[in-house]
């Protein structure tokens, strides 16, 4: 077996282009003037409903910055790719890439003071099969056991070269937890739940027993406001200190302000628009082809995002592995509607977007008017984050907006989970799609991979399974007293190693 050190360990990809950030700087070094103490508020643009990272939430991006506040985990990713241990010291991987043998930190604790092990290992991964939840296909198909307290070994049938990546999304919790655990859950990362009101505040304080040391803050307060206006505003009134995916219109008004920090990062995500296949309407390529080519996204993304966004030219964003560039549709509303009309599309269907997020609205709507100049009755339907995130796995909906990411880096996270026949999450079911995503994850050579990838981003895109206009920037702001605040390209900033001026 062939041994990783933990400082190392890298992506199949190397992703240079992914941590170039894209900066402009008003005021205050966030690297340096820190002290103890103090409490940090800061406003996500997602809300947080539920604190269980392994059930119907635990994709959901709020869930996400929640979980790796509050939960270990194996192994975590850091901004520009590169995996570093978290609970877990080293680990070794057979040259198949079917045995990881992962060796786990000595007196590791839980936030309640009991013993954190491979047990606790072994049962969150039962958890989040058992549970079905949105990342439960990552883990399908794993045998998780433990070589004592302080070793765990997962096998797979099938060579799994991604595994490392997806255990970053693998949050550990204890062995007896249920599901009234999560209304203060017990974990063993850097901050303890000191309150929780679902959609609204999340606060936590200092795990004095985190085994990388307390946070130097006093307490971190996590607030949703969805009104990006009333966000702007609370961040320049001082009312929360640093917020993050901010709308190109108030990028450029905060530049101007000198207390604060303004940066952009290259995102891993792609703005998807999934089309339910699975209704009779969109059943058919051609029909899904030509409503892609009846919106102008070129005009809306530089129009409404011309400093953080761009025209995607994939499925995948570039920092991802498996990335292969592609054509977009060029837009043309007549041929669209001709192509629409020679399919059979039946123009009195209704077509409902569904989205959720104020921060998207313009967006929707822009898409929405596209459509219905040519005659398609599409309407927004935008929806509260509970019943979006309810809906969309209960394929409640005609075409699907999200912010799509891809924090692993890999691929197999996105393609490989939600593109299957058996993920029966868009309505889509392709054998030769199947049977390319199958091999690619099941083979170590990561040359290999990369085109095969490329094969199934070619497929999807050209059945298109739906419309992916968008590849992004994040745009990160804090105030001069914040100190050590690394702006993440998937939406989760870390908040552990921040400190109060």
């Amino acid at each position: 077996m062939r041994a990783i050190p933990v400082a190392r360990m890298t992506l199949a990809l190397a992703v240079v282009a992914a941590t170039a950030a894209c900066s402009t700087t008003s005021g205050g070094d966030a690297a340096e003037g820190g002290k103890a103490g103090g409490t940090l508020t800061v406003a996500s643009p997602y809300p947080t409903q539920s604190l269980d990272p392994h059930g119907a939430a635990g994709a959901a991006t709020g869930t996400q910055i929640a979980g790796q506040a509050i939960f270990s985990r194996l192994v975590r990713a850091k901004p520009d790719g590169e995996m570093i241990g978290d609970f877990a010291t080293k680990w070794d991987v057979d040259p198949q890439a079917t045995t990881w043998t992962f060796t786990l930190r000595d007196g590791v604790t839980f936030s309640d003071g009991s013993a954190a092990d491979s047990a606790d290992v072994v049962a969150s991964i039962k958890r989040v099969v058992d549970l079905k939840g949105p990342n439960a296909a990552n883990f399908t198909g794993i045998d998780a056991k433990a070589d004592g307290p302080g070793k765990v070994v997962l096998s797979t049938a099938k060579p799994d070269p991604a595994l490392l990546g997806k255990l970053t999304l693998l949050f550990i919790t204890p062995s007896d937890v249920t599901e009234q655990s999560f209304t203060k859950p017990v974990g063993s990362g850097p901050f303890r739940v000191d309150s929780f009101t679902p959609g609204q505040t999340l606060e936590l304080l200092p795990n004095p027993d985190y085994y990388g040391g307390a946070p130097k803050l006093d307490k971190l307060v996590m607030r949703v406001i969805p009104e990006v206006s009333a966000r702007m505003t609370a961040l320049k009134t001082g009312e929360i200190q640093a917020t993050w995916g901010i709308p190109d219109d108030q990028v450029a008004q905060l530049q101007g302000d000198d207390g604060l920090t303004v940066q952009s990062v290259p995102a891993t995500s792609v703005y998807t628009m999934w089309f339910n296949s699975g209704v009779p309407a969109l059943a058919k390529p051609e029909v899904r082809r030509a409503l892609w080519q009846a919106v102008d996204f070129d005009t809306i993304v530089t129009s409404l995002y011309p400093q953080t966004g761009e025209v995607s030219k994939s499925v995948l964003a570039p920092a991802v592995l498996g990335y292969s560039a592609l054509e977009p549709p060029k837009y043309d509303a007549a041929a669209a509607k001709a192509a629409l009309q020679a399919a059979g599309f039946d123009f009195s269907t209704k077509l409902r977007l569904q989205f959720s997020g104020a921060d998207y609205r313009q967006f929707i709507q822009a898409v929405v008017a596209d459509l219905n100049k040519i005659g398609v009755k599409a309407e927004a339907a935008e929806k509260e984050s509970a019943v979006f995130l309810e809906d969309l796995l209960a394929m409640r909906w005609d075409i699907n907006f999200q912010s799509l990411s891809t924090p692993t880096f890999d691929a197999a996270t996105n393609l490989g989970r939600l593109y299957t026949c058996a993920a029966k999450r868009n309505g889509y079911c392709n054998p030769q799609l199947d049977t390319v995503l199958n091999e690619a994850g099941s083979i170590s050579d990561a040359n290999k991979r990369k085109e095969l990838y490329a094969q199934a981003s070619q497929i999807i895109w050209s059945d298109a399974v739906g419309m992916y206009p968008m590849s992004l920037k994040i745009a990160y702001a804090w105030r001069s007293e914040v100190h050590g605040l690394e702006p993440n390209p998937s939406y989760l900033p870390d908040f552990s190693t921040v400190t109060l001026s």
